[in-house]
């Protein structure tokens, strides 16, 4: 495996065999397959659920919208989802989110509504409850796992439970951590009781997903996907914990030495002008901008679920190239001479805008 900020031994003796054997050329070719291949590997995840438990709005919460942001997912207390409708990210349209039909009704049969959805479809499975277990949640998950797909189950909706709580905690003297505790035990004891062995249970209030497990898990979902599939998905993700924004800044200074070979060679290969490789290099910024969740489309996406001004939240980016992106801006870098240490000193200056990341942290605390 490459480490930080490096292609892998196993990716460099191959180019290097092929530029001996074919040229410069078909190196380029090969970064550029790549590349593509990357960003062509599609993520399907499946979120289904009894009516009212917020699907939908946890499908809006992972994706970084406000439910009623114009590309939610349409959320309501009744069912407002007959068929599997996808939801792709914002910024990573090969995320694709999956509103499956309700469950939970007397009729509900898992094996024909698994067939129904297309189970082989999906990645991985998101059940979503916000109200006592019930014997349709480990049915569902038995299901899923004899098609040797994984599943997570969230609890949503705890802040509804710790403000019932807190109404009546001098009768019951039981404090948010013992609720949050009771809540976990009961659905990993359900789960266990319907023959499900070593239960992934997290605990959420999609209104308020920098609180609870939302965080935790983003980095458990993050640490059973692999290759491809994991890069898409840990792109995809909001930045609510210093781990997910460190793990992207590892994974974009891999990608950055590909997308260097490609435009250093093509320099080579073609005559390429200082002129036309810029539109190549700002392409690949602003890919790293929507990374980091720092492009404008972004920002204002934040500004309507904190209430924080999108001037403000603009006004922290500390790195010029990360809140202006200009032609005349990456010409000027191109020009000027980099030792290796500069040049990753200025990789690194480059990612600290995402400090803006760390105002949301701060801004969004849980009370």
């Amino acid at each position: 495996m490459a480490s930080q900020g490096t292609i892998s031994e196993v990716e460099i003796n191959e180019m290097n065999s092929l530029m001996h054997s074919r040229g410069v050329t078909d190196v380029v070719a090969q970064v550029e397959g790549m590349i593509l291949e990357m960003k062509s590997v599609t993520l399907n995840i499946a979120v289904t659920g009894e009516s009212g438990a917020g699907k939908s709005s946890f499908i809006n919460a992972f994706r970084g919208v406000s439910d009623d942001d114009p590309e939610a997912a349409e959320t309501g207390v009744t069912e407002t989802t007959q068929n599997a409708l996808p939801y792709s990210h914002p910024t990573a349209s090969n995320v694709l989110l999956w509103d499956l039909p309700g469950i939970g009704t007397p009729s509900f049969q898992p094996g024909t509504y698994l067939e129904d959805v297309d189970l082989l479809k999906y990645d991985f499975f998101i059940i979503v409850t916000s109200d006592r277990f019930q014997e349709c949640h480990s049915s569902l998950a038995k299901y899923i796992m004899k098609a040797q797909k994984k599943f997570y189950l969230i609890r949503n909706k705890v802040d509804r439970d710790l403000k019932a709580n807190a109404r009546r905690r001098s009768q019951r003297g039981l404090s948010d951590d013992d609720v949050l505790n009771l809540l976990r035990v009961d659905c990993e004891k359900n789960l266990r009781n319907g023959q499900i062995e070593q239960p992934q249970v997290f605990l959420l209030s999609c209104f308020r997903p920098q609180c609870y497990d939302f965080p935790a898990l983003q980095m458990t979902l993050l640490e059973q996907l692999e290759g491809h599939k994991r890069h898409a998905l840990l792109l995809s993700l909001p930045n609510l914990s210093a781990s997910i924004i460190q793990s992207k800044q590892e994974a974009l200074a891999q990608d950055v030495w590909k997308k260097a070979i490609v435009v250093c060679l093509s320099t080579v290969t073609g005559g390429a002008s200082t002129n036309s490789i810029v539109p190549k290099l700002m392409e690949t910024l602003k890919y790293y901008q929507q990374a980091f969740c720092l492009d404008a489309n972004s920002l204002h996406r934040l500004a309507n679920i904190t209430g924080i001004s999108f001037e403000k939240l603009q006004s922290e980016i500390t790195s010029t190239v990360g809140r202006e992106l200009s032609a005349n801006a990456v010409q000027d870098l191109l020009h000027q001479p980099f030792s290796s240490k500069q040049l990753n000193n200025n990789w690194k200056r480059w990612v600290t805008f995402t400090s803006l990341n760390m105002l949301k942290l701060k801004t969004l605390k849980c009370h």
